[in-house]
């Protein structure tokens, strides 16, 4: 039974709906949904997972999210991210069966053939629905993240020595 230690996390499309509020002089908003924080802050920590965000834009709402939410493993601006999620797991001893992925567009496929544990919001690009092991009901930014983790709690944590 595979024992899940690292979910990597997409923010744009994953985290959030993927629209990105431009102002005059940057990035103005971004929504992110409650439930998917829930998960994170408080059901990963009880499964021993740790949760790690990478993404391909530079946010200082994405840092502030993250930091809210506990997440000190945070890499934004990253144009390779298999790179990224290799170093990351080499940090915490892990093979790709110690690690979930989730994501919802073409950069996020070499990760996700990487991973064992792989999803994507049920908005995600149809190349990518065809390449992970869990199609989330919800799209992103609706809890796609929460709906993910609760599917690694039930199938993968179950028989695991994890305290909850």
């Amino acid at each position: 039974m595979k024992h899940i230690k690292l979910l990597i996390i997409d923010v744009d499309g994953t985290l959030t709906d993927g629209k990105i509020y431009m102002g005059k002089n940057d990035e103005i908003m971004k929504a992110f949904d409650v439930k998917d924080g829930y998960g994170i802050a408080h059901i990963l920590p009880k499964l021993g997972i740790v949760p790690v965000i990478i993404t391909g834009r530079e946010s200082e709402i994405v840092a502030n999210r993250a930091a809210e939410l506990g997440i000190s493993e945070v890499y934004q601006g990253v144009f390779d991210k298999l790179d990224t999620l290799k170093t990351v797991a080499e940090k915490y001893e892990c093979t790709p069966d110690n690690l979930a992925y989730i994501g919802d567009d073409i950069n996020d496929l070499p990760c996700i053939e990487y991973c064992s544990v792989t999803a994507c919001p049920l908005d995600g690009h149809e190349l990518i629905k065809q390449s992970v092991s869990y199609i989330c009901n919800n799209s992103g930014g609706s809890g796609a993240v929460r709906e993910f983790i609760d599917h690694i709690e039930e199938r993968y944590e179950a028989s695991s020595n994890t305290i909850r």
